[in-house]
């Protein structure tokens, strides 16, 4: 029976990546992770190259029956690593993975991740998982025997294994490329056993935080116990960006929501018995302006249609008390989102917390696009800080349904960690 990490452990790999003098331009063989691309997201990368990457993520099956896509993509994995299309790193490494775009620099660890079950305290969710998913991502997993794509985990905290990844990212690096959404990639491998040994004491006493990847680390603890009678192996790792929060981390945006059949004047009379209720006249502009500013210092949000904005803020004690359950983690009944859909949407707009009634859209002109379509309300929010996501998650609590986005993500095809390489 192998034993279970005590500890964050991030192990060094032999990855698997493209050939860049077959390949030429890497940005044509690369893209987003699997949960973000649609069906004409998946033509688009399919059409860029024979050999891109999402053709192992989102493989198509045939009238074989739905598995087929499973064995197809272990096949194609096979074929392309055969015709050196892929070509395994000589030796094991972790890797230093930078992405910038817009003014922001992300950097990280890209290893083999120690897995623990959440109740251990060292990898912590903040979200809830579908079953659907896990076993998609289960599946292809079994059958490529394979990592194809990296989870994203954020810590806190500095120390030698941030320094690490600072001084490597002035090297030359392995990878230098920019995709079609204007970030830039680069990537450097560390394999010196003092810095390797650096980084493992620095991150070993601490807590990580799930930032993307929920469904897929919770794949990996299934597919480590499909294998459990086999002892230990590479099931017990699975591919792993880790980033410091402190020094090169994530950028935090919101989700917004758009309430179906609620017009915003409505929206906003029902807000004024439990809210401060100010018209902005400046028109969504100037109320986004105004709902950062009012963020600073508590719960705050932004109503607005096609001719009419207006900022909610100051929410009784009373009506929170009321509306949002007492019997959650403080980390948990503070978050905007929470409150917003216990308080505004269920409570005080009486409206029913579905997906039939409440979308979700990830800027704020789709947001207000939405809302016009379907006569309705953009309800919009400040980001959610990453401490309170971290505050959520070591409390044992999780973040309400599409509460963040973390980006940059990490792009699919950089790396890929297959079992027979470690």
């Amino acid at each position: 029976m192998p034993s279970t990490p005590q500890e964050l452990v991030l192990t060094p790999f032999r990855a698997l990546r493209y050939d860049q003098a077959r390949i030429g331009d890497l940005s044509a063989v690369l893209c987003p992770p699997y949960d973000v691309i649609d069906e004409a997201g998946v033509e688009r990368y399919e059409a860029a190259h024979p050999n891109n990457a999402v053709r192992l993520i989102l493989p198509r099956g045939d009238e074989e029956g739905p598995d087929s896509k499973y064995r197809h993509a272990a096949a194609m994995l096979a074929d392309w690593r055969s015709q050196g299309v892929l070509v395994p790193d000589t030796a094991p490494a972790l890797y230093v993975y930078e992405e910038s775009v817009g003014g922001h620099t992300q950097r990280g660890l890209v290893g083999g991740l120690g897995l623990v079950p959440f109740d251990a305290g060292i990898v912590l969710p903040h979200e809830n998982v579908m079953p659907g998913p896990v076993a998609d991502r289960l599946a292809l997993m079994a059958a490529t025997d394979a990592n194809l794509e990296p989870i994203f985990l954020v810590y806190d905290g500095g120390g030698p294994a941030a320094e690490i990844v600072g001084s490597t990212a002035q090297r030359e690096p392995l990878i230098d490329v920019t995709t079609d959404d204007a970030v830039s990639h680069r990537i450097w491998a560390v394999t010196d056993p003092t810095e390797l040994d650096a980084i493992a004491a620095d991150l070993a006493p601490r807590q990580a935080v799930i930032a993307d990847g929920h469904h897929r680390y919770t794949t990996y603890l299934h597919l480590q116990e499909q294998h459990r009678a086999e002892g230990s192996g590479p099931w017990d790792y699975g591919l792993t960006l880790l980033a410091d929060t402190s020094t090169f981390g994530p950028q935090v945006h919101a989700i917004h929501r758009v309430i179906r059949s609620l017009d915003v004047a409505t929206a906003a009379k029902y807000a004024e018995s439990a809210f401060t209720v100010r018209r902005i006249d400046g028109g969504v502009g100037a109320g986004l302006d105004a709902l950062a500013d009012a963020g600073a210092s508590g719960p705050a949000y932004l109503i607005a249609g096609p001719d009419q904005a207006y900022l909610l803020t100051e929410p009784t004690s009373e009506a929170l008390d009321r509306a949002v359950p007492a019997d959650r983690s403080p980390a948990w009944r503070g978050l905007d989102v929470t409150i917003a859909h216990h308080l505004l949407i269920s409570d005080l707009w009486r409206m029913p917390d579905n997906v039939d009634t409440v979308g979700y859209a990830h800027d704020v002109d789709e947001a207000l696009a939405m809302a016009k379509a379907a006569d309705g309300t953009a309800l919009l929010l400040n980001p959610t800080p990453v401490d309170a996501v971290a505050a959520v998650a070591i409390a044992g609590d999780r973040m309400p349904r599409k509460s963040t986005l973390f980006t940059p993500k990490p792009r699919t095809g950089l790396l890929i960690r297959t079992f027979d390489l470690g």
